[in-house]
């Protein structure tokens, strides 16, 4: 069983949207029983919020379900619950390592380090380009599968 966190910074944007994207690639590929996945916050700023409007159409406008969910922040014994810990951002990388401490497992990654990038998907809540970063997520977690899987 492989279990795959995603980390941004609310926890409205784009780790849900990674995480259904994840969800739906992993379940085309009939590997659910294989998966947990899942997504959470590197700050508290929007717990217990659903996903915003404006992610959850671009999930529609591809296909993608959803599920009406609450964000919330990731705790420092996700740690040892998680084997895969993906980050969007380099400052989601820095909220991490505040909250979980050293990462002796090297379970922290950002997505798109998947695809051979050394960059962050932007923050569309600031950009108002959701498209974008969905093409960033999709592309990044269709790398996490490949790379994850057996």
């Amino acid at each position: 069983m492989k279990r795959i966190i995603f980390i941004c910074h609310g926890n409205i944007c784009r780790s849900p949207m990674a995480e259904f994207i994840m969800k739906h690639l992993v379940h085309n590929a009939g590997l659910d029983d294989e998966f947990v996945i899942s997504s959470a916050a590197a700050t508290s700023e929007d717990t217990g919020s659903d996903m915003y409007p404006n992610a959850k159409a671009e999930l529609k406008r591809h296909g993608i379900p959803f599920t009406r969910r609450h964000s919330r922040k990731l705790r420092r014994d996700d740690y040892s619950e998680w084997d895969y810990i993906i980050a969007m951002d380099r400052e989601n990388l820095y909220d991490i390592a505040e909250i979980i401490g050293r990462d002796d497992g090297h379970k922290v990654r950002l997505l798109l380090s998947f695809t051979g990038e050394n960059r962050e998907v932007s923050d569309p809540w600031y950009t108002r380009d959701f498209a974008s970063a969905y093409d960033d997520i999709y592309r990044g977690c269709q790398a996490v599968l490949e790379s994850v899987s057996d």
